[in-house]
């Protein structure tokens, strides 16, 4: 007998589940496996700040990058760790590629440059090679670069997170012992809405927000010399760490030169030191510093 809708629709409400994707309660945290992984210190490093933002495209690794050289020029042993497997950045704003070579202990050794020691999923695949991967294989991925790499002895290494509140984010909060976080956005929007995200997660994970970044702020016309807000007024930023009691760090002006210098592979703390740029990543770099007792 053929079954009338009215029959079917009665049938298929038994099947209803309230949850059917298994999307985590409000407010809670997914757990990858039974019971939280326990953090620990990465070796041989003193301080470990992670530099992060749920929107992409708002300079995040450039910012890190700059903070990392602006520590080595203060003479503290720096290093920058590249977490985002998918799309890796950090070897072309240092200008390095090649396979690191093993140490004794069969740990990577990182690359150098510009006095910051790096280590990036960038340098084990091809310049143009996709990494089509499950989760399962990128987070053994990660947890190498975490713990198996050989810093020498580091004074403070920043980690360049991936856009997002994902489950690299998580592992890595989870997995290693973080000094602090520093969100980066811009003006807009969106990019203001999604780093309401980024910190939220911090605080639910107790990684202490050392202040927010605001990247892009305004554009000088070189030729009429006059500001002007691109993305928006800066308003909304200081509205933003008003409302959540956190720092705002700094502004980084929109310029050409920041991003010609990342494509070149010579970032602007390193290629402009004398320019209003670089003296804005030394005083946000200043005060992460002394935040985290560096």
């Amino acid at each position: 007998m053929r079954a009338t809708p009215a029959r079917l629709f009665h049938t298929l409400r038994y099947l209803q589940h309230e949850n059917p994707l298994g999307l985590p309660r409000t407010g809670s945290i997914p757990r990858m496996q039974r019971g939280l992984p326990e953090r620990r210190k990465i070796k041989d490093v003193a301080k470990v700040v992670a530099v992060s933002s749920a929107k992409g495209g708002v300079g995040k690794s450039t910012v890190a990058a700059n903070l990392s050289l602006a520590f080595a020029r203060m003479g503290y042993r720096a290093g920058i760790l590249d977490t985002d497997i998918f799309g890796p950045s950090i070897p072309t704003l240092f200008n390095l590629s090649g396979e690191p070579r093993l140490s004794a202990n069969n740990q990577l050794l990182p690359l150098s440059n510009y006095g910051v020691k790096t280590m990036s999923m960038g340098y084990l695949v091809g310049e143009d090679a996709p990494v089509v991967w499950r989760g399962l294989m990128v987070m053994k991925a990660l947890q190498q670069l975490l713990h198996e790499v050989e810093w020498g002895g580091l004074d403070i290494l920043v980690l360049d997170l991936p856009p997002g509140t994902g489950d690299t984010q998580l592992s890595v909060t989870q997995q290693i012992v973080l000094d602090g976080s520093v969100i980066v956005t811009t003006p807009h929007t969106l990019a203001v809405k999604d780093a309401v995200k980024g910190m939220n997660m911090f605080k639910k994970v107790n990684v202490p927000l050392l202040g927010l970044v605001q990247n892009m702020s305004l554009f000088c016309c070189p030729h009429c010399h006059q500001d002007t807000a691109v993305f928006g007024s800066n308003e909304r930023v200081k509205e933003l760490c008003h409302d959540h009691s956190i720092d705002l760090l700094g502004d980084i002006p929109l310029h050409q030169n920041v991003g010609d210098d990342g494509q070149r592979g010579k970032p602007t703390v390193v290629s402009e030191p004398e320019s209003s740029r670089a003296k804005a990543f030394m005083d946000i770099a200043r005060q992460v510093g002394s935040k985290i007792g560096l």
